[in-house]
């Protein structure tokens, strides 16, 4: 391989590394190599924001068509009025039945809801037609269709339609009238309040005003009336009821009365007898005497055990707390003489007649305590037996009087009811005597509507909103289906992503009438692009650029041979003695770029069809110093067994011992074996891919398939890329938008191919690219700068 030391020293002054631009630096070293390719997983919004710039003339055509849209529609649509009247519900309080009680709810949501449904019936709205006379009117009747294109020419020239109501009868117009009322007409209950909001929606001003003051105004009147036919039948009604529950309830005292005088049966003024009360008081007396025996049972029982002299009220006992503690006193002063002298001793019988006499007296006060907590457990039992006989006694008094309760309790439920009844009547009817008199309304007008001055509907904003968010969604929709569609690589980004491939060169596009001068012209873009490319080819290995370098490309005209026409001019100018081989047997196309007859080549070296004397013709000079070409020769019936011969491995072998690179310039992978032949006896394999023109999926098969040959596929260099666009490719910063207008003027286009003859690359582009391209154009042009997706 070439020494980069070397080739630095032979570049000299004359050329300078530009390692500091992204795109020169190979795979592993930049930021731009394989471990990169994954960064843009997520939402990038300066991405989204070079989407916009980039289909700039699609979204600002199809907002132009939205607001378009949205005027048409505007004037599709015929003008509308809303007039609202606001109705204050006054709900009464209604009675109602709650735990066998007569409560008052002063809100009931019910009652709101029930005169919302009031106001939408059909019987208010029959009233309201006939109150304003609608089904007289025409122009109510058969209003403007709402949205219609005849609306745009009445709206235009204010013109009207006339319509005739003769034709309809005075049935079928009231039909059309209160269907139009219900249709138009709203209601809604006011959050938190007892308003209700009416609102009419009609064509004409008046009519909506109208309306809805009329459908409030209607609906006091229908109350009101019907409140006034009812209350004197009312009243009526409940004055018979009132004289016979009053009778009821006379004849119903009257029998409880005797039936209590009969039976003998006392009343307390808690409706409770004398006997109940009793049981009442025996129970609790009963409960208070058995916990008493309860608490003098458990004493007893703590004196049988022995354990009389830890009872409450003995050491409760001041006395013999006193005793305790002078025998404590002694039986302490017996302890400490006994260590001096003997028990016999008379001081020492004194002691102990002391004590023994005091214990006697403490156990004498003990005992009397026990004594009377055991007398007092006696009282307990004989008080708790008494009650209990006691208690008996009255059940069997009560069990009798039962007996004759049971009617009395009915008799008297009897007259409970009927004085109920009497009760509730007699408020009835006062009630209803006030509200006969005094015509109370159930609702009241808070708001009238006034007249609208001008339409709620269409309006104008909301439309343009509307078409404006449609259109911009369909302009999103058409520009993914575009990206989706467009399966080609736009960006060097793409290509390091798809591809996993290191980008050691970006190749501006020229125009084919300017290759040859941009070629020559050292300062054009399309020179510099090819130095950026040497540099990265430099640095692309441990030991500088491979010896022999094959360059190839998925499919045919993506510009392999430009590529190394000028990779080869590019390296002898650092003094590399640098030999092209043109290894394309089927379409060869090296030796038109140098300007040489293609007579004898590479194929009649492996065949061994040329002389001794022309084999030192075979490798031609050219005028470019330090150049020289092995063109492809006679075109053989069978490359692919010339190129995998030994002989070819034999040769190239050979000629990187005489060169120091040799360039290989390849037929296209796809399709054809060649170029995997080819690149496995070659040091380093370049691949080119071109904008805008080879798919993801070829060139990843192309790729894939020189992986599987062997090949060391050093790189890509991405060619016919346009960097006057100012489009998405900018947001990778490989270059931006004057770099190659450096000294020179900005190519355009690099439309040299390297199997057309010299012929443009339009002229090779398959059908689909051209009826592509014609779709574009029929839309405004502005398609064609569609890009996929990265």
């Amino acid at each position: 391989m070439l020494d980069r030391n070397r080739q630095s020293q032979l570049a000299g002054s004359r050329q300078a590394l530009s390692a500091d631009l992204p795109y020169d630096v190979p795979q592993n070293y930049g930021p731009y190599g394989r471990d990169h390719g994954g960064r843009d997983d997520g939402f990038n919004p300066l991405k989204l924001l070079f989407y916009i710039v980039q289909y700039r003339w699609l979204i600002v055509m199809m907002a132009a068509a939205g607001l378009v849209a949205g005027v048409i529609v505007t004037m599709m649509q015929t003008p509308k009025y809303l007039a609202t009247t606001q109705l204050e519900v006054l709900v009464p309080s209604a009675k109602v039945f709650q735990d066998i009680e007569v409560v008052s709810e002063n809100s009931d949501v019910r009652a709101f809801l029930t005169a919302r449904e009031k106001l939408k019936s059909r019987a208010l709205a029959q009233r309201v037609a006939f109150q304003l006379g609608l089904g007289e009117k025409p122009d109510f009747l058969f209003p403007t269709p709402s949205f219609s294109l005849s609306n745009i020419v009445y709206r235009a020239f204010g013109l009207s339609k006339s319509p005739s109501i003769e034709e309809k009868t005075p049935e079928e117009r009231e039909a059309i009238a209160i269907k139009r009322i219900l249709d138009d007409l709203t209601v809604n209950l006011v959050t938190n309040t007892s308003l209700l909001s009416i609102t009419f929606v009609d064509q004409k001003p008046k009519y909506a005003s109208d309306v809805a003051n009329q459908v409030a105004q209607s609906f006091i009147d229908q109350r009101l009336d019907q409140t006034s036919e009812t209350s004197d039948l009312a009243r009526q009604f409940i004055q018979e009821q009132v004289l016979q529950v009053k009778q009821k309830l006379q004849k119903s005292e009257e029998e409880l009365v005797t039936y209590a005088k009969d039976a003998g049966i006392t009343v307390t003024g808690d409706d409770k007898s004398l006997i109940d009360s009793n049981i009442e008081a025996l129970n609790t007396a009963l409960a208070m005497a058995i916990q008493e025996r309860l608490d003098a049972g458990r004493v007893v029982s703590q004196i049988e055990k022995g354990r009389g002299s830890s009872l409450g009220p003995v050491l409760e006992s001041e006395g013999l707390q006193k005793l305790s503690e002078k025998l404590a006193d002694l039986s302490s002063q017996y302890q400490q003489k006994l260590g001096i002298l003997k028990p016999g001793y008379p001081e020492m019988q004194q002691l102990q007649s002391q004590i023994k006499e005091l214990q006697r007296l403490y156990d004498n006060g003990v005992l009397a305590i026990t004594d009377s907590l055991r007398l007092k457990y006696q009282e307990a039992q004989g008080k708790e037996a008494d009650l209990k006989s006691k208690l008996a006694e009255m059940e069997r008094q009560q069990a009798v009087f039962n007996d004759k309760n049971i009617k009395y309790t009915i008799l008297k439920r009897e007259v409970d009811s009927n004085r109920s009844q009497y009760d509730s009547l007699i408020t009835k009817l006062n009630e209803v005597g006030v509200s006969s008199e005094l015509k109370t309304q159930s609702a009241a007008i808070v708001d009238f509507a006034s007249l609208p001055v001008a339409p709620y509907s269409p309006r104008l904003s909301i439309n343009l909103a509307i078409a404006l968010a449609l259109f911009m969604a369909l302009t999103a929709s058409i520009i993914y289906i575009i990206e989706l569609l467009n399966n080609t690589f736009t960006n060097p980004e793409q290509v390091e992503k798809e591809l996993g491939l290191a980008m050691l060169g970006i190749l501006p596009l020229v125009d084919d009438r300017e290759l040859i001068a941009s070629i020559a012209d050292q300062k054009s873009g399309l020179s510099e692009a090819y130095r950026s490319l040497r540099t990265s080819l430099q640095f692309s290995g441990a030991e500088g650029a491979p010896r022999s370098l094959l360059v190839t490309s998925s499919e045919p005209s993506e510009g392999k041979s430009t590529t190394s026409f000028k990779l080869g001019q590019d390296f002898a100018a650092l003094g590399a003695r640098v030999l092209l081989v043109d290894g394309d047997l089927r379409k060869p196309n090296l030796h038109r770029l140098f300007g040489l007859d293609n007579a004898i080549g590479l194929s009649n070296l492996l065949t061994n069809t040329v002389r001794k004397d022309d084999l030192a013709g075979i490798f031609r000079t050219t005028k470019y110093p330090n150049v020289t070409v092995l063109t492809s020769g006679t075109i053989p019936p069978n490359p692919a067994d010339l190129l995998s011969s030994q002989k070819m491995a034999l040769i190239l072998t050979n000629l990187g011992k005489r060169f120091d690179l040799v360039i290989i310039d390849a037929p296209p992978v796809v399709g054809l074996s060649d170029g995997p032949i080819l690149s496995r006896l070659a040091e380093g394999t370049l691949m080119v891919v071109s904008t805008n023109q080879v798919t993801r999926k070829s060139a990843k098969t192309a790729l894939r398939r020189l992986r599987a040959a062997g090949a060391n596929v050093i790189g890509g260099a991405m060619s016919k890329f346009a960097v006057n666009k100012f489009d998405y490719n900018y947001a990778y910063k490989y270059m931006n938008y004057q770099y190659y207008d450096y000294g020179a003027s900005t190519p355009k286009i690099e439309g040299k191919v390297d199997d057309g003859a010299g012929q443009p690359a339009h002229a090779k582009s398959p059908a689909v690219r051209r009826l592509v391209r014609r779709l574009r154009s029929s839309v405004g042009r502005f398609v064609d700068r569609a890009k996929s997706a990265p």
